[in-house]
């Protein structure tokens, strides 16, 4: 059974044990985008050792869904590729990217240690604002930013000669949502924008493939979390006593939403 699966004619994803990653690959005529590199310099040597099995095309393209780690840390091992974010993706991993690693190096165990500081850290070197269109050779992909959601710079890419969409973490199969990061009170409406374009199979950016159905769940249970917040402001109640029984996620994940929510009201 091949580690790969193909979603679409030429469009594959690998879904890896660790972190129960997605990555992306579409096979042009002249070379193969990459969505996603994983979160060290040996995950993505794993990756480029096992896109020689599916094709002889070199990865002339990779696209960075958005900033976190997990996604992004193996761009260095892509040097000859071009490596497209959003324009507050590149932004991030140049301002950010160390204080991140130290983070990550506090609640990593330590056998991983070695890993996490050999990264070194790179950023796309190309990017955009809203849209942008890239020729394989042949076929033609377009990356979006719906807007704020996950993150503020969270790219899905749209493979529009098979419907499919890679989702980054604005779509999460499997566990709820992360809201670390997150802009809570926009992400529904980021999410309408996916469903338009949601024309047939949808890979999160953890997780199992999903359909539009699964989507428009997703959105309602954020449109919930939207309520609960607005209500709860409103109403002068501190984000921490926002009785979230009825909220569609775990307390904990609920609090962090919560909070993030009630920063943009005070915003």
């Amino acid at each position: 059974m091949s580690m790969w699966q193909e979603v679409a004619e030429g469009v594959y994803r690998r879904r890896y044990e660790s972190l129960d990653l997605n990555v992306g690959v579409v096979i042009g005529g002249e070379g193969v985008l990459v969505i996603d590199t994983r979160a060290s310099h040996r995950q993505a040597q794993q990756l480029l050792d096992e896109l020689r099995t599916l094709t002889a095309l070199p990865p002339r393209w990779v696209l960075n869904t958005h900033y976190h780690w997990d996604h992004c840390w193996g761009n260095a091992l892509f040097p000859s590729a071009q490596i497209w974010g959003h324009e507050r993706c590149r932004a991030s991993l140049m301002e950010d990217g160390e204080s991140a690693r130290q983070g990550v190096l506090g609640w990593m165990p330590e056998e991983h240690h070695a890993d996490i500081n050999e990264v070194v850290i790179t950023a796309p070197d190309h990017t955009f604002g809203i849209r942008h269109a890239i020729d394989l050779g042949g076929r033609i992909v377009e990356f979006r930013h719906l807007g704020l959601g996950h993150t503020d710079s969270d790219v899905v890419v749209h493979i529009s000669d098979s419907g499919t969409v890679f989702a980054g973490d604005l779509i999460e199969e499997g566990a709820p949502p992360s809201f670390s990061d997150s802009y809570p009170l926009d992400w529904p409406e980021t999410l309408d924008g996916l469903v338009d374009l949601a024309t047939a199979t949808i890979v999160p950016g953890h997780g199992d493939i999903v359909d539009r159905s699964f989507v428009e769940t997703q959105r309602a249970e954020l449109g919930a979390i939207c309520g609960l917040a607005r209500a709860g402001f409103i109403e002068g109640v501190p984000a921490d006593d926002v009785d979230v029984r009825t909220g569609p996620y775990p307390e904990e994940v609920m609090r962090t939403a919560l909070e993030r929510a009630y920063r943009q009201l005070r915003d």
